[in-house]
């Protein structure tokens, strides 16, 4: 860890801030050796003592691996689980909707693990063309004053591939700190050595049988990059009409949202109106379409109208694709510039005009508009239409603006000549893969959009024009001087690609059968689109086109977990690559999880100051830290201000300490299939409480053991056991069941919620209640209560594991082993199973939630009446059989209510209150505790108000366009307020009448 310090300010706040003190359990890779954990557990939770040095100690004893479980006694012969971590960019940071994938995945394949299985999680980072340039290009600019082009494409790199030892290690500590149990011996980085061999190896395969092409085709084009750019790095933002955005380049802002109106003059004097929200691409129609069936212009399809300003007829064609209602119901037609105006051209054989340079400025023969800046030349033409009278004025319009997310300039339309690759045939193969159930994809809603985009997909477009990628190895084949050139030369655009300058001549030379010296070879200067390296991830980390081990044993991986946001943009392209490359699908089994929102509902966003660091929720973090975070970032002023407006507005106290358990826990605790997940930071801080829970309950458990403790086996006590003892064993089989179940389906919620009710509900509020008296003993009915009490917090340490490793590891080493157990740690423990816990017993439970029913009514009669302790109850039971039962519990009872007394009895006894337990069982509580009148009153003006809170709700609920108008964080917001109302209401009116009933 330790360098020479950087010299810029911006790389020693880097440095000192991220590198220590963000990142400090990081440097326990230092002291690698496990963890002393002789003492005694420390009185009280503290997530930064929990969770130091366990990792080092876990990686470095090769858990993470999958040669680890490769060997071990419980695999039973199973396939290796392997899943592909999706590489996060190397330019960021990993922020809140990261860690729900990071929570997910490190709980599946620790659960397979635990299981037995051979697990390999595979780590990988992508060089983020685009990204990783812009962030250098304004890194450069800031300290150096200087830009690439100064610097020259071969020296940029150089400073890339610098910036990036120096900062781009930040996410493999965030996934370190987040406990992930990646497998770090098999690092990638889609711009190593190995990887970049591959992606040449795709290109040249795919470009020699004809998959990849060049051609001249319309794509999406950022002026201000001077590239193309992917769809995905398309923001495409609806606006309801007139709307000003900032365009890089021009000082004010550009208007968007408005419908322009004008006329092309037709050869007999009469003109045809049309409407167009992108007037200055008028400069390059080629055509003018209507409806067939529109009968305003039905009779002038098949003619042609002069353009105004240009030497060029545009026919009137007929097109059922045009929306009559639009505008006038006639539009222009600009293939070169429209992607839906291109099908059209392609379709009835249309010129296509281009009158947009790279840079932005209009290329075209008239002089008054050629040169000028789009926006600007937008305002020209309405002036030069204007003094023609062909002008026919403007009205708002809903639109939606194509904005670049990397530059914030308005994405163009543009034809131009590039790298495509041909989709039709790869997509039908990955429709296929999903019909037949090669493939599976969960939740089984994206099946039908799936389907629908590869039913409809264009040739993708892999050129970029940047300095910072894999470089593509194509090479353009000219004629030296001198040489006469042959028919195939003359007739094509010829382009050969190789793995070297001197194979693609080789290459080259055989299929124009000349000499390699009277030829000539220039390589493409583009790079390829990121998203065509991302593609090969799953193959190419195991080192193809190379056959390796690792190819062989662990390709296709068993599973994908990622955002459904990137549903095509990636995982249908890596099944194409896949099936294209391989052979087979690169994955067997698809399952998306939801997009990770802010409380309120709102995308995370840099400028809105909602993107949260995970490690600011693992360690707290104070405004001010986080207003001092966003100097490290790369935002222009008014952004920053804007981030710090958000951030004051959010978390005016800052965040508090969660730790990591907590923060995984919460995340898995939200449904994570089909619905956006509205993380509220104040939800992660309800379960640092449950871990402060799990760590009391262990402290009680480590105190209730003898120092020469040694477990016995359930066989030898089962038996003896109590009531209660049977009871909690039943509720750990079933949660054992459970949570396995939920697993298998990926059902996360369930699986959160059974722990944490086992361990709350049942363990701590109940079991640990009820067997303090018990265990103060010293005789056999203690010692069994304490081989119960230690199965089920050795059992329910397993259970959480997946979830919570740092918690579970720190108590694991302080409990005491059965002697048939060996292992040295929770993350290769055999995970809880109910072979290992088949003692559940349906009939007891439903005899002991009776008692517990119980219990909770005497407790809430207390609260509600205000008695700190009742002198006595009575239950009256006509069933023998649950009479028995209930008699043996009422010792539990008294302990669980704090009732002074509490027995059976045959007849209804006088002078109390009644409350109905079940049919054949009902409670009566002695009123001599209780001033009736007093308690009448309270409890009538605690009904009066809350039924006002429900009505005023209600009215919110019923106003006119209240579904449409009201924010949906707002209405869940009212729905969580009526649920609580309408169950206090319930509550104090049973209250009410049991009193009323009373007197």
């Amino acid at each position: 860890m330790l360098r020479r310090l950087p010299k810029s300010a911006l790389q020693r706040v880097w440095f000192c801030k991220i590198c220590y003190k963000r990142y400090s359990s990081a440097f326990t890779t230092a002291f690698p050796g496990k963890k002393d954990t002789s003492g005694p557990l420390p009185k009280s939770y503290n997530p930064q003592f929990v969770e130091s040095v366990w990792y080092s100690w876990w990686e470095k004893s090769g858990f993470f691996r999958p040669e680890y479980n490769k060997n071990v006694k419980h695999r039973d012969g199973k396939e290796p689980f392997v899943v592909c971590l999706p590489p996060p960019n190397v330019t960021g940071s990993l922020h809140l909707g990261h860690t729900l994938m990071v929570a997910i995945q490190d709980s599946l394949i620790r659960w397979h693990r635990m299981n037995g299985r051979e697990t390999l999680w595979i780590p990988g980072s992508d060089h983020a063309g685009i990204a990783t340039q812009i962030v250098v290009e304004k890194k450069l600019q800031k300290e150096r004053q200087i830009d690439r082009h100064t610097l020259g494409r071969e020296q940029f790199v150089r400073e890339v591939h610098k910036w990036k030892e120096e900062c781009g290690n930040e996410i493999d500590q965030q996934l370190k700190r987040l406990g992930a149990s990646l497998d770090w011996s098999r690092p990638n980085f889609t711009m190593s050595e190995e990887f970049s061999r591959a992606v040449q190896e795709a290109f040249i395969s795919l470009h020699d049988d004809g998959t990849i092409y060049r051609g001249n085709r319309l794509i999406n084009w950022s002026c201000a990059l001077r590239s193309t750019i992917s769809d995905i790095e398309v923001d495409k933002q609806p606006i309801t009409g007139a709307t000003d955005f900032r365009v890089p380049g021009y000082e004010d802002p550009i208007q968007f949202g408005v419908l322009h109106y004008f006329s092309y003059p037709l050869d007999s004097g009469t003109e045809i109106p049309v409407a167009t929200t992108r007037i200055e691409t008028m400069l390059g129609d080629t055509a003018i379409a209507v409806h067939p069936d529109d009968v305003r212009y039905s009779h002038l399809i098949g003619r042609k109208v002069q353009h105004p300003f240009i030497d060029r007829m545009l026919p009137i064609i007929a097109s059922e694709t045009v929306d009559k209602d639009f505008g006038t119901g006639a539009v222009k037609v600009t293939p070169a510039h429209d992607f839906n105006d291109y099908d059209l051209g392609e379709r009835y054989s249309l010129d296509s005009v281009t009158i947009l340079g790279e840079d932005g400025t209009i290329d075209c023969p008239v002089p008054r508009f050629n040169g000028l800046r789009r926006f600007d030349a937008r305002l020209e033409v309405i002036d030069a239409l204007k003094e023609k009278g062909l002008y026919g004025g403007q009205k708002e319009h809903a639109m939606v603006v194509p904005v670049c997310s990397r530059s914030s300039d308005i994405v163009e339309p543009l034809l131009k000549e590039q790298w495509f690759a041909r989709c039709d045939n790869l997509a039908t193969q990955a429709i296929a893969a999903v019909e037949s159930g090669e493939l599976s994809i969960c939740p089984k809603m994206h099946c039908k959009t799936w389907q629908h985009w590869l039913l409809n997909i264009r040739d993708w477009c892999i050129s970029r024009q940047l300095w910072w990628g894999h470089r593509i190895p194509a090479y353009r084949v000219s004629f030296r001087n001198g040489h006469p050139k042959n028919q195939k030369a003359d007739s094509e655009n010829m382009w050969v690609s190789g793995r070297c300058y001197q194979e693609a001549l080789e290459k080259a030379a055989a299929q124009l059968n000349v000499n390699e010296e009277h030829l000539e070879l220039t390589q493409d200067d583009d790079v390829l689109d990121t998203w065509f390296s991302s593609a090969l991830f799953p193959f190419a980390v195991h080192g193809w086109p190379s056959q390796t081990d690792d190819l062989d044993r662990f390709y296709p991986s068993t599973l994908l977990e990622t955002g459904h946001d990137i549903i095509f943009f990636w995982v249908a392209r890596m099944v194409m690559m896949g099936q294209k490359l391989t052979g087979r699908l690169p994955f067997k089994e698809v399952y998306f999880h939801s997009m990770v929102r802010d409380a309120h509902g709102r995308k995370m966003s840099k400028s809105l100051g909602n993107v949260i660091d995970p490690v600011d929720v693992i360690q707290g973090a104070s405004l001010e830290d986080l207003h001092a975070r966003l100097e490290g970032n790369l935002l222009d002023p008014a952004e920053k201000e804007r981030s710090r407006r958000g951030q004051a507005a959010d978390y005016p106290r800052g965040i508090p300490e969660c730790g990591t358990d907590a923060l995984r826990f919460t995340l898995c605790t939200y449904k994570a299939q089909g619905e956006d997940v509205n993380l509220d930071v104040n939800t992660v801080q309800t379960y640092r409480f449950f871990c402060n829970k799990i760590w009391n309950a262990a402290l009680f458990t480590l105190n209730a053991l003898p120092d020469n403790f040694e477990p016995s086996p359930m066989s030898e006590t089962l038996a003896d056991c109590s009531i209660m003892d049977r009871w909690i064993l039943s509720r750990l089989s079933d949660t054992t069941s459970k949570i396995n179940s939920g697993f298998q389906g990926y059902d996360f919620p369930i699986i959160t919620s059974a722990i944490h009710k086992f361990w709350v509900q049942n363990l701590c509020d109940v079991y640990l209640e009820s067997i303090k008296l018990s265990l103060r003993a010293d005789d056999h009915r203690a010692v069994v209560s304490r081989n119960v009490l230690h199965t089920c917090v050795d059992a329910g340490l397993r259970l959480i594991g997946p979830f919570m490793p740092y918690l579970s590891e720190e108590i694991f080493q302080r409990l005491p082993r059965k002697p048939e157990r060996e292992d040295p740690s929770i993350c290769v423990a055999p995970y809880p199973t109910t072979g290992e816990f088949p003692m559940f017993d349906g009939s007891l439970e439903e005899r002991v939630a009776l008692s517990l029913d119980i219990v909770n009514r005497i407790r809430s009669i207390q609260k509600e009446f205000g008695i700190p302790k009742l002198s006595a109850g009575h239950i009256v039971c006509n069933n023998d059989d649950l009479r028995g039962v209930l008699s043996q519990l009422c010792p539990t009872m008294v302990t669980l209510s704090r009732c002074r007394k509490l027995q059976m009895t045959n007849q209804e006894p006088d002078r109390c209150l009644a409350t109905t337990v079940a049919s054949n069982c009902a409670l009566f509580v002695e009123m001599e505790d209780i001033d009736v009148p007093r308690v009448l009153e309270r409890l009538q003006a605690k009904l009066a108000k809350t039924s006002t809170g429900l009505k005023k709700i209600e009215a919110q609920r019923s106003m006119d366009g209240y579904e449409e108008k009201v924010p949906q964080n707002i209405q869940e917001k009212h729905d969580q307020q009526m649920e609580v109302l309408q169950a206090d209401s319930a509550r104090l009116g049973a209250a009410v009448a049991m009193l009323k009933t009373a007197r």
